[in-house]
């Protein structure tokens, strides 16, 4: 089994039974074995954009996806470009988390950071210490790796399924499980 890092993602098995996380993509934040997990879901989309919950206006449409069902009422982003956002952290390479907001800001209404070079979302996921080793114990997750382009160029409907097929064997006939498979 790999081990969880910064940077790896979390593929929910097929049969998770948890509607927060089914079919879900979850990159790696943060991991510390001493003080837990943070993530944020690739791939679970909401009804919301950006400037849905942002008291000043932005300009291009930003969809929000929901990072995880911990703390709705925070924001975070992922970007691809640190040349141009101060202060963020690199999770793996071509991909950083948060930064100076108001510059993220004045770029997207400026057209200077385009709507494809940045992931927005509502919540986290987060796990406490020792909870995410149970997890996996359990086999709730296949522990993966990807890349920036990947996670920025991916629609969010196809994600989940393509990480699974790209893994080739079982993982790829597990990409084709329906849902619930008693409708088949």
């Amino acid at each position: 089994m790999r081990n969880v890092k910064q940077g790896s993602v979390l593929i929910s098995e097929p049969f998770l039974g948890d509607p927060n996380f089914e079919r879900s993509v979850v990159l790696i934040c943060e991991h510390e074995t001493t003080q837990g997990t943070f993530g944020l879901i690739l791939n679970q989309t909401s009804n919301l954009l950006l400037a849905d919950v942002l008291e000043e206006n932005i300009y291009p449409d930003i969809p929000l996806l929901v990072g995880g069902p911990v703390q709705h009422n925070t924001l975070h982003y992922l970007h691809r470009r640190p040349d141009l956002i101060d202060g963020g952290v690199e999770i793996m390479e071509g991909v950083t988390w948060g930064g100076n907001f108001t510059q993220v800001k004045e770029l997207l209404n400026n057209g200077v950071l385009s709507p494809n070079d940045i992931r927005c979302f509502i919540g986290y996921s987060g796990w406490e210490i020792d909870q995410l080793v149970s997890e996996l114990k359990k086999d709730s997750w296949i522990i993966s790796e990807t890349t920036a382009d990947v996670i920025f160029d991916t629609p969010a409907e196809k994600f989940w399924r393509n990480l699974l097929k790209d893994m080739g064997g079982d993982f790829k006939v597990m990409s084709n499980y329906p849902i619930d498979p008693r409708l088949n």
